[in-house]
């Protein structure tokens, strides 16, 4: 609760946190228009492949069109004004840099700003959670290595979920189950950009005005977005995912600690210490009554008869029991929140989150019958979605990482079928698969 007095005292000092943006999207031009309304946090540089985009999302933010106006890193920092380039290692190897965040939403690229930006010797905040599922356990100890924080971001839905995980642990609570809220259907798993919108509820003029990615959009509708979020909570946090996957069951906010509990309870839970994602609408499509489908949660077990009590006193969310408990946050803010991890990192040195194990993965799933040499299109696309599992089972499946299905096919895979590395074409000299590879042999899959 002091990050706030922390970041005044360095403005009063004239020298602010100074950080990078690496990606002007979305959720970068919402941390772009909080960070210039936060003393003693100043944006060094603004790196895009279009720099185009990010003068565009600076003037959406609200910026002045002089605080982007610097020709140099060297002029940003003496001026406090910023510099957009389209040169993300010139950025990352600034004089004056401190906190590097990547937001470019392409894990590949977010895996080398990441490894560039603790050589370094920067913090990274990474926004890129295909990235951090697919390597954050190695990326987060070369940073601590070289004395460096690499942290999840907050305001998107897996740190939040660390939080209340935390907070729960840390009052003396045993976490039974965590998660987040969804707008989910079994048939949205075979979403494409094409249909992504029907299942929004999106017309035509809706669309055109939010400027929406639909292959973005479509991750979140498939299933993809939910199980990679889910398996950045689990590696964070020690919690351990549904050996079947997410099922996704409808759940009102009010509900979640009497059904989220163990079977042997009454609940749904086949296991404590686990993570589930609810949907909004029910299997018919009508909407669950108070829903949580922006939102996280977390659910726990009072360690005593008195704690439950205490719990049902008060009206605490508990189930009947009392023995069973649920804190949930029904938005989350996303890059407008961002600045918390940039604060922390610096000046506390601690992440929002960050990996320290591999006990889940995401495994690519054919939406439809692959055909031998077609071109695998990635998260959100038409060809495949991504599904939970256990890290040690993905390993001894040989699933493929969702965050590397950009490869050709060697052969055939039926609708249905878990992709596995078998049956691509790939060269295992490349940088990414080798940096997963040694991710695998460093971290061997946590029980």
């Amino acid at each position: 609760m002091n990050l706030h007095r922390r970041l005044a005292e360095r403005a009063a000092q004239g020298k602010p946190v100074r950080v990078g943006l690496i990606g002007a999207g979305k959720f970068g031009s919402m941390f772009l228009s909080q960070a210039r309304a936060t003393p003693g946090l100043a944006i060094l540089g603004i790196a895009d492949l279009d720099p185009a985009r990010a003068r565009a999302a600076c003037q959406r933010a609200g910026w002045p069109a002089e605080q982007y106006a610097a020709a140099s890193f060297s002029e940003a920092l003496q001026t406090g004004k910023s510099c957009i380039t389209d040169d993300a290692q010139a950025l990352i190897a600034a004089d004056g840099l401190e906190v590097v965040v990547e937001a470019t939403g392409h894990p590949p690229a977010g895996i080398r700003h990441a490894l560039a930006a603790i050589e370094r010797r920067c913090h990274v905040v990474m926004v890129t959670v295909e990235a951090d599922v697919l390597v954050g356990p190695l990326l987060a100890r070369k940073a601590q290595q070289a004395g460096v924080v690499y942290s999840q971001a907050y305001g998107d839905q897996p740190a939040l979920i660390c939080e209340l995980v935390d907070w729960a642990r840390t009052a003396g609570f045993a976490v039974i189950c965590a998660g987040k809220g969804t707008r989910y259907h079994p048939t949205f798993h075979v979403s494409t950009p094409d249909t992504v919108w029907e299942h929004f509820g999106w017309d035509a003029a809706t669309v055109a005005k939010s400027g929406a990615n639909p292959k973005m959009y479509n991750s979140f509708i498939d299933g993809t977005k939910s199980g990679i979020e889910m398996a950045a909570v689990c590696n964070a946090m020690g919690l351990t995912p549904p050996a079947d996957g997410l099922t996704f069951p409808p759940v009102s906010a009010p509900d979640l600690a009497t059904v989220l509990k163990p079977k042997a309870d009454g609940g749904i839970l086949a296991s404590s210490g686990t993570v589930e994602v609810v949907s909004s609408i029910h299997r018919d499509k009508t909407p669950v009554p108070n829903h949580l489908q922006m939102g996280v949660y977390v659910v726990f077990e009072a360690p005593s008869d008195y704690s439950a009590r205490c719990l049902r006193d008060y009206w605490l969310l508990s189930d009947e029991t009392g023995k069973y408990a649920g804190l949930y946050r029904p938005c989350h803010y996303i890059g407008m929140e961002l600045g918390i991890s940039v604060a922390s990192a610096a000046l506390r040195g601690e992440p929002t989150g960050a990996p320290a194990a591999w006990r889940a993965d995401v495994a690519a799933v054919a939406k439809r019958d692959l055909a031998a040499g077609e071109i695998l299109d990635g998260e959100g696309g038409y060809m495949v979605w991504g599904r939970l599992m256990p890290a040690g089972l993905a390993k001894a499946q040989a699933a493929l990482p969702l965050g590397l299905a950009s490869f050709p096919l060697a052969r055939p895979v039926a609708q249905g079928a878990i992709v596995t590395w078998n049956d691509l074409v790939c060269d295992p000299a490349d940088p990414i698969i080798r940096l997963r590879r040694e991710m695998e042999r460093l971290f061997p899959p946590a029980p």
